[in-house]
């Protein structure tokens, strides 16, 4: 059975994605500046981003930021569609075994790393090998849970061989985390000179202030459109809306409604998008403040998600609950307090032993994305009304990522990536094994099973109740408290041609874009 065949029996998925396909349908990906302007071969487009991008291997990546720019410079096996579904990249869609097990890769002719040495298929395997070694602490181990073996028989192919069906096994591939890297590459080396096959390759890096990129003259899929790409940080929004007024910023993307619109002018123009991401209260229910189900379900019931989107997002973005997967999205409503609720939120406190409160440290980021700190004081405003006193700590984008990878945290105010699959999205947080399962906090051998039964099968109408089933266990326990999506705002100058504004405002097709 080919990966073809079976996408192919999906139905076109409404909501974020349709977005998308509606911007790219109705012509609005490539904008161009009046009439007659041409793009410039050798010009440089700058890409403003609002923090840091420290994390340059590509299965370490979870800051937004990192990914944006490691997208550019690696090529994972398989890309996405505007849709969100695996299409062919540095391999064709894989032919898969009649039982599910099998999935064999045939590999592009004549692709190149930056070094100049050819991509063969002992790169695929070393590079998923390295993944899966615990070693590596890699963010993207989970989603090779299935993986028995991986074989090359010849420098084209390479065979995967499950443990058991993965339906999920082919949405995992398309993740920057999962790019190919050298079979020779030193990962250490990596941090600082990362050597990829994408569209553009690395020149420099200033910390805190830009990375540089050279056009990919070999890339696979075509010439990329600008001769540089510039990934300039500028972590105070004003400063990035008057970087895009006066030209010396080409894109950014804003979460804040406000700001967007301060930024479109003549120059400018600005895209809403909708987004599978979802910004999300987490609660550590290993941490000994809040061991206690109780003490989550009083958090719960005492937050309003209305009201930190109004607040916090300035009303920009929609009450969620765990899965943004358009075919298997969770009902918002199905939780136990899907408004705020405070005389409920008190008697979780009794039945947790805290009639009067208790203290709470609640992490959060400068930098990774604007609303995160206004976030973190609506929480403490509206916990504090039923005496949980709520101590925000701020940090800087770097140490907010180091303390969240150490798991070093009670509760944290974070935005999350979202995926066209559910177990791509929550395997990794909420199962035993999970790569992130110590950041979640949260596991139980009721969720092992689900997550397994969920990827058993192809059918998305037999996967449906399972995943329904993950998501009221998690909001029935209050392993964390699902918040909201965003809607997303590229604001872009009318030189740009080319730029595809895609669901979750994702870059992975950046190359095609130039300046005029």
């Amino acid at each position: 059975m080919s990966a073809q065949r079976r996408h192919g029996q999906r139905t076109i998925a409404t909501g974020a994605t349709a977005v998308a396909v509606t911007l790219l349908a109705a012509g609005l990906a490539g904008c161009g500046s009046g009439g007659g302007s041409a793009a410039d071969p050798n010009g440089t487009l700058v890409f403003g981003i609002s923090a840091d991008p420290a994390q340059m291997v590509p299965w370490t990546a979870t800051s937004t930021q990192s990914i944006q720019v490691l997208s550019q410079i690696y090529s994972p096996l398989l890309n996405t569609d505007a849709e969100g579904v695996p299409e062919a990249g540095l391999a064709e869609l894989p032919k898969i075994s009649d039982d599910g097990r099998t999935y064999t890769f045939t590999l592009r002719d004549g692709v190149t790393f930056s070094d100049g040495s050819a991509l063969d298929s002992a790169d695929v395997k070393s590079t998923y090998e390295r993944i899966m070694d615990p070693a590596s602490s890699a963010s993207s181990a989970s989603y090779f849970a299935s993986v028995a073996e991986i074989k090359t028989p010849d420098p084209q192919t390479v065979e995967v061989i499950l443990k058991q069906p993965d339906a999920s096994f082919d949405s995992g591939l398309t993740a920057v985390n999962t790019a190919i890297v050298p079979s020779d590459a030193d990962p250490k080396a990596l941090e600082t000179e990362p050597i990829g096959s994408g569209p553009y390759q690395f020149k420099s890096r200033t910390p805190n202030e830009s990375i540089t990129l050279t056009r990919n003259a070999d890339y696979y899929a075509g010439k990329p459109g600008s001769a540089k790409v510039e990934f300039r940080v500028i972590p105070d929004e004003q400063s990035m809306v008057s970087s895009l007024k006066t030209g010396s910023v080409d894109v950014a993307i804003f979460d804040n409604p406000v700001t967007a619109k301060s930024a479109t002018s003549g120059k400018t123009e600005s895209t809403t998008v909708d987004s599978l991401s979802y910004h999300v209260l987490q609660l550590r229910a290993t941490s000994p403040t809040l061991k206690d189900r109780n003490a989550r379900l009083a958090i719960q019931c005492a937050v309003s998600r209305e009201d930190v989107i109004d607040s916090a997002a300035l009303g920009s973005g929609k009450p969620t609950g765990p899965i943004t997967s358009p075919e298997f999205r969770s009902d918002a409503d199905a939780q136990p307090c899907p408004e705020q609720d405070l005389a409920k939120a008190k008697d979780y406190l009794a039945k947790a032993g805290k009639p009067d409160g208790f203290e709470l440290n609640l992490m959060t980021s400068q930098g990774l994305y604007s609303t995160a700190v206004d976030e973190a004081q609506n929480i403490q405003a509206q916990l504090g009304k039923v005496g949980i006193k709520v101590k925000v700590e701020a940090l800087d984008s770097n140490a907010y990522v180091e303390r969240w990878l150490a798991s070093d945290f009670d509760a944290a105010i974070a935005m999350n990536g979202g995926s066209s699959d559910p177990n791509t999205m929550y395997g990794r947080y909420f199962t035993k094994a999970g790569s992130f399962n110590k950041v979640a906090g949260y596991s139980s051998p009721e969720l092992d099973k689900l997550f397994a039964d969920g990827i058993a099968t192809t059918d998305v109408a037999a996967r449906k109740p399972i995943y329904q089933e993950i998501s009221q266990q998690l909001v029935d326990q209050a392993a964390w408290v699902w918040l909201f999506t965003p809607e997303l705002y590229v604001v872009a100058d009318k030189g740009v041609e080319g730029l595809e504004k895609r669901t979750d405002a994702s870059i992975s097709t950046l190359w095609k874009a130039s300046v005029s």
